[in-house]
C-alpha cells in the first residue's frame, strides 16, 4: 500500500521526524528543568495532501483509514495526533484547511519512545512543506506539544517534541526547557545506545503522568518557587510531606544529574555518564514510583550483562530501558540479554 494506493493521487510533501529515547533528565520538563535525550535511528514518515475540512490519515502500522471533521473532539486513537496538529497551526494563524496523510513507522508504539512527538513532528514538517509555511524547527516543537496537550489532552512537556524536530542521531540533545536553549553534544566515543524493549505497553494519560505532574506543582507550590527548576538545595525537599518530599528530591537531584552528564559527554566519560544512569533509574523507581518490577529486574541485568549504565525511559509505567554499552562489547551483551528475556527486542 501507498498514498496513492489509498487515496487515488500522488502526495504532494513528505517529511520525516525519529523518535527518542532519555538518557537523563526524566520528568524535569515539565517543572522548566534540564533534560538530554538522544533521537533514535527510527524514523517516522509522513506523506501529505491538501483536504478541505477535515483530516483524513491511513497508518500502514495499524492498517487502519480514518477521517474526521476539523471541528470533532478526540476519540483517542491516531489521528487525534494528526487533526491536533492541523489545528495548532490553525489556532497560530496559519491558512491550513485540512489534509491526507499517509503514516509509515519505525518507531515502536507504547515503548516510552516517543512515537506521538516523532508523528507530531513529521507531520507538522509535512504541513510545512504542503502549504509553505513560515515555521522554523523550534515552532514546529512548540506546535507539536501544543497539539499533544490541548487537544490529545497529555499534559507533556516540551522535550520529546524538541528531540524530534532539533535533535542529531549520535548526539545528546542538552536542552534548558525554561529557555529552549539547546545545544547537541556527542556521544561518548565507544559506546552505543541500546534500548531494551520487553513489550511493556502504557498509555500515559491514564497511567499516573498527570498525577505526578500535578504533585510535582504542588511541591512547588508548598516550596514557595515557580518550579523545582528553582530548589537547588536537596535538603529543602525534606520539609514536605510525603508523598511531596520523594517527587521533589527525584526532580531537584535529576536536574544536578543532567548538568553533571553533560560535563562528561564534554569529557568523553562513558563510566561516569553510565552511572548517572543508573543514579537516575533508582530515583525513578524509589523517589517518583513510575517504575516496574519488571523493568527494574531489565536494568540490574543489563549492568550486570556489562552496561556501563541503564535506566527506565520515558515517563515509565511501562515502556523501555536505555542502556549505554561499550561499542566492542555489545554482541556478548545482546547474547547475555537474549537468553535471559527470551522475547526482548534491542534497538
Amino acid at each position: 500500500m501507498g498514498y496513492q494506493e489509498v487515496f487515488g493521487t500522488l502526495p504532494e510533501a513528505s517529511a520525516k521526524a525519529p523518535g527518542r529515547v532519555n538518557l537523563l533528565g526524566e520528568h524535569t520538563d515539565y517543572q522548566e528543568g534540564y533534560v538530554l535525550p538522544t533521537p533514535l535511528p527510527y524514523l517516522t514518515q509522513v506523506e501529505a495532501g491538501r483536504a478541505e475540512g477535515k483530516v483524513e490519515a491511513y497508518s500502514e502500522t495499524l492498517k487502519e483509514l480514518r477521517a474526521r471533521p476539523l471541528e470533532s473532539p478526540p476519540q483517542g486513537d491516531f489521528l487525534d495526533y494528526l487533526l491536533g496538529v492541523v489545528r495548532a497551526l490553525q489556532e497560530a494563524g496559519h491558512k491550513v484547511p485540512g489534509a491526507r496523510f499517509y503514516i509509515k513507522s519505525q518507531v515502536p508504539m507504547g515503548a516510552g519512545l516517543s512515537s506521538s512527538a516523532a508523528l507530531e513532528v513529521a507531520a507538522l514538517k509535512a504541513l510545512r512543506a504542503l502549504y509553505r509555511l513560515p515555521l522554523s524547527d523550534l515552532e514546529v516543537a512548540l506546535l507539536a506539544q501544543k497539539a499533544e496537550v490541548e487537544y490529545v489532552g497529555v499534559r507533556c512537556g516540551i522535550m520529546d517534541q524538541m528531540a524530534a524536530s532539533l535533535g542529531e542521531v549520535g548526539k545528546a540533545l542538552f536542552l534548558d526547557t525554561r529557555t529552549l536553549a539547546h545545544e547537541n553534544l556527542p556521544l561518548p566515543p565507544g559506546s552505543r545506545v541500546v534500548v531494551l524493549d520487553l513489550g511493556l505497553k502504557r498509555r500515559l494519560a491514564e497511567a499516573g503522568y498527570n498525577e505526578r505532574r500535578q504533585e510535582a506543582e504542588e511541591a512547588a507550590r508548598r516550596l514557595g518557587v515557580r518550579t523545582l527548576r528553582d530548589v537547588a538545595d536537596l535538603c529543602l525537599v525534606e520539609s514536605l510531606p510525603p508523598p511531596l518530599d520523594r517527587r521533589a528530591r527525584h526532580i531537584v537531584g535529576e536536574n544536578l544529574r543532567v548538568l553533571k552528564g553533560v560535563e562528561a559527554l564534554r569529557r568523553g566519560d562513558a563510566r561516569a555518564f553510565g552511572e548517572l544512569m543508573v543514579q537516575s533509574h533508582r530515583s525513578l523507581a524509589r523517589d517518583y514510583e513510575v517504575s516496574l518490577p519488571e523493568l527494574d529486574l531489565l536494568v540490574e541485568e543489563a549492568l550486570k550483562a556489562g552496561a556501563y549504565g541503564a535506566k527506565l525511559t520515558g515517563a515509565g509505567f511501562g515502556g523501555a530501558v536505555v542502556a549505554l554499552v561499550p561499542e566492542g562489547h555489545y554482541p556478548a551483551f545482546q547474547k547475555a540479554l537474549k537468553e535471559r528475556f527470551p522475547g526482548l527486542r534491542l534497538l
